[in-house]
């Protein structure tokens, strides 16, 4: 008798599960099997209001929502390249679940070629969350984002890349919270997105109203999330583009979104400690060493020289480890990041 009941409840639930409602964003709104394309539109505030494209793909399947999200630094191109592949290839017919795309965050970076921040209010568009409605634009985007993104998914992945003047290496994070469930599945998340360097923060914001970084913002709301990176020096590398959209594919295998067995990275390389080298003078820089360069403590990294050509600063490595970007342009500020340097630490 139990075991007959039991199998009328699962053919219901099945049932059920195959018309599941409609998901709307914004004005996309998408049923079972469906694509939809629309807008969060943010209104105007303090200054001019965005619209902000987004995608929903309603799986045939019941299953998880997962929101892909890129474009907050607009000249990140490979990063943003990549998510707009995924809108072309992934087929709601084959999803369980759905998918959320936000291919673009920071709109006016994007169209001015500002790299890093939004030019209308200078902020950086992964810095303010979890936002303030009544803020600049910067400030209301976040806000909308993580009440209409962060707040009804159930899995965030935010990409990054190589912004200009960035040559950088493909990379992850695991933001540890704290959480032993939490922390454990956002693991397993790098682990199949593949990239083989994961780098191990716990220095992150636990509280939800400040929780500046948009994979800490879903964190703190106990949502599993991974930040990614992929891309350098502004350019659009076929190679680099690749590895965001099969990390993406092989993510949503892990989640059982799509048929198939995750590709878990074998051997990653866990940066334990991340320093940045910083110029104390202006001038011009001349890179001596590429991304992913391992190197041995006081090895030289570049050098600055005024405009006339004499050497005024020399760069060297903090400690042993690899060099995770380095400035890609010669232009060198007072104060301007030289390279962003990795110390490997023992699998956590």
């Amino acid at each position: 008798m139990h075991r007959l009941w039991g199998c009328a409840l699962f053919c219901v639930t099945l049932a059920a599960g195959a018309q599941q409602p409609a998901f709307t964003l914004g004005s996309a709104t998408a049923r079972a099997g469906q694509k939809a394309t629309g807008h969060l539109d943010v209104p105007a505030g303090k200054d001019a209001g965005m619209r902000l494209p987004v995608v929903v793909m309603r799986g045939i399947h019941p299953g998880p929502v997962l929101a892909l999200v890129t474009g907050a630094h607009g000249t990140e191109y490979a990063s943003i390249i990549a998510v707009e592949q995924l809108i072309q290839h992934l087929d709601p017919s084959r999803i369980s679940g759905t998918v959320l795309l936000l291919p673009l965050v920071n709109v006016q970076s994007y169209l001015q070629k500002v790299p890093h921040r939004n030019p209308v209010d200078g902020k950086s568009m992964n810095g303010f969350y979890p936002g303030d409605p009544n803020g600049t634009q910067t400030d209301r985007v976040a806000a909308m984002i993580t009440a209409q993104v962060v707040e009804r998914c159930d899995y965030l992945v935010d990409y990054h890349g190589g912004d200009i003047d960035e040559n950088l290496r493909p990379y992850s994070y695991w933001s540890k919270t704290g959480h032993a469930a939490l922390d454990a599945m956002a693991r397993r998340m790098d682990l199949a997105f593949g990239l083989d360097h994961i780098i191990v923060e716990t220095g992150r914001p636990r509280d939800p109203a400040h929780s500046r970084f948009l994979d800490t913002t879903a964190a703190t709301r106990g949502k599993p999330a991974i930040a990614v990176e992929a891309g350098r020096s502004g350019r659009v590398d076929a190679a680099e583009v690749a590895r965001l959209v099969n990390g993406t594919v092989s993510l949503m295998r892990l989640l059982k979104m799509l048929p198939g067995e995750p590709t878990l990275v074998a051997h990653p390389i866990w940066i334990g400690k991340v320093d940045t080298v910083s110029s104390p003078v202006e001038g011009i820089f001349y890179p001596t060493v590429d991304r992913g360069t391992r190197m041995r403590a006081g090895a030289k990294l570049g050098y600055v020289t005024d405009f006339f050509g004499k050497t005024i600063y020399e760069a060297r490595a903090p400690a042993a480890g690899e060099v995770l970007y380095i400035c890609a342009v010669p232009t060198m500020n007072k104060g301007g990041t030289i390279a962003n340097f990795g110390e490997v630490t023992l699998v956590p």
